[in-house]
C-alpha cells in the first residue's frame, strides 16, 4: 500500500465515519493541525498512535507501518497552488513574505524560522465584519551559521 493510497483511505474512511479531524488528534493526544497534516502523509506517525487512528478510521492494520514511515515532505500538485484556500497562503507570501522576512531580520538578526521546531495554530474570531480566521506560525529562530571550510 502507497502512502498516497492510505491518505485516500484515511479521507474516505473519515467522512464515512463522520469523525473531525479534533477528535482523531485527541485520541492520539497530539494538535489538531499536526494530526491533519500528518494525516495526509507530511509526518510519520509512531505506531501506537497509528494503530489507534486506524482503529477509529476502521482501516486495515497494514496502514499503520505506512503512516510510521518518515514521508517525503512538501510539495503541491501545482507550482502555484491552485486550490483557493492553499492559494490565499501563497498570495499572503507574494505580498506579505519580503516584509515578514525583513522584519524576522531586524529583530533576529541573519537566520530562519524553523518549519522543523515549529507549531502552528487555526483559530475562529468572531467579528461584526465576518468571522476572521487567525493562523498562528510558531517557529524557532534559527541564525545560519557561516563557518569556514576545514584548511
Amino acid at each position: 500500500m502507497t502512502r498516497d493510497e492510505v491518505t485516500a483511505e484515511i479521507i474516505a474512511a473519515r467522512l464515512a465515519t463522520g469523525l473531525t479531524w479534533q477528535r482523531l488528534a485527541d485520541a492520539i493526544d497530539r494538535p489538531v493541525v499536526w494530526t491533519i497534516a500528518a494525516l495526509l502523509g507530511q509526518h510519520p506517525i509512531p505506531a501506537e498512535s497509528g494503530r489507534t487512528l486506524v482503529d477509529l478510521l476502521g482501516i486495515d492494520e497494514s496502514a499503520v507501518p505506512v503512516l510510521a514511515a518518515v514521508p517525503m515532505r512538501g510539495g503541491l500538485p501545482t507550482a502555484v497552488p491552485t486550490d483557493p484556500t492553499i492559494y490565499r497562503f501563497y498570495e499572503v507570501l507574494q505580498v506579505y513574505g519580503g516584509a515578514i522576512k525583513e522584519l524576522i531580520h531586524e529583530e533576529f538578526g541573519d537566520g530562519i524560522m524553523s518549519a522543523i521546531n515549529f507549531s502552528i495554530d487555526v483559530e475562529r474570531k468572531e467579528h461584526p465584519d465576518g468571522d476572521r480566521v487567525v493562523v498562528t506560525l510558531d517557529g524557532k529562530f534559527l541564525p545560519y551559521a557561516w563557518t569556514a571550510a576545514p584548511a
